[in-house]
């Protein structure tokens, strides 16, 4: 079943051109990695999908619901963009994690604050609240981090603090997992604990889309790549077929020199 169409995507900041009109789609249960040089367009294609940035033009729709629409530009509340953001996760390059918040509280705070919400939060807060942690540890547990709940971010390496992201991502149990580079940022030896933790998400099936440099990972991690180029895709595909066969010039180059 489809769950994410991106349809004509356009980005300008001033006069450049950033995207040029991007079009894809994935089904649930798939991994798309998203490959091109830096400035092609990547991260901003993730940050339009995910609210961070207003496309100019375009269509985006996530589990069959409309959540941008240029020709339709009703301007939409805070809180709607809030709502669609929870179903699209984000795993930043720099963690982003809050220096003032222990790997736990971290975890729980947007849960915290959403439950706030609800109708019945004064009456069952403390039942509410444990519920909250119980499900945020056992997310930590599974990321290896059950020992690191009340360290805080400064205390932790690179690669523990990426997998409180993901935790913390995976915490608002979203439609749609991105990643944005998500190992560039840490030490080649850690880089490897990161991939693992994709990995094991793909097996279990989750959506993702993956923005990663890591050609031989993109190949057997991905169902399909997307090649960005000059702000438009310029090859798409399966994963094996495209990273092995590509087809045009500017992927053969662009391969061609990650291999150098």
């Amino acid at each position: 079943m489809e769950i994410l169409n991106v349809e004509n995507i356009t980005k300008s900041f001033g006069k450049t051109e950033v995207l040029k009109g991007v079009s894809f789609s994935l089904n649930e249960g798939e991994v798309l990695s998203v490959i091109g040089s830096s400035g092609s367009g990547k991260t901003t294609l993730l940050r339009c999908i995910n609210f961070l940035e207003t496309a100019d033009g375009g269509r985006i729709t996530v589990d069959g619901e409309v959540i941008f629409d240029a020709e339709n530009p009703e301007k939409m509340k805070s809180r709607q963009i809030r709502e669609h953001q929870t179903k699209i996760g984000l795993v930043f390059q720099q963690f982003n994690l809050f220096p003032q918040y222990d790997v736990l509280g971290n975890v729980t705070l947007a849960l915290k604050l959403k439950a706030k919400k609800r109708e019945d939060y004064k009456k069952n807060k403390k039942q509410i609240l444990e519920e909250i942690d119980a499900k945020a540890m056992k997310i930590l547990d599974d990321m290896g981090l059950s020992e690191k709940i009340h360290s805080y971010p400064c205390q932790l390496s690179g690669g523990p603090q990426q997998r409180v992201s993901i935790a913390r991502a995976m915490a608002l149990e979203p439609k749609i997992l991105f990643f944005d580079e998500p190992t560039s940022a840490l030490d080649p030896e850690l880089t490897g604990e990161i991939l693992r933790v994709i990995r094991e998400l793909a097996q279990k099936k989750m959506t993702m889309v993956i923005v990663t440099h890591e050609m031989n990972f993109a190949k057997e991690v991905s169902d399909y790549i997307v090649f960005m180029d000059g702000g438009v895709i310029a090859e798409q595909g399966k994963a094996q077929e495209l990273i092995e066969n590509p087809k045009t010039e500017r992927l053969k180059t662009f391969l061609s020199k990650l291999s150098d």
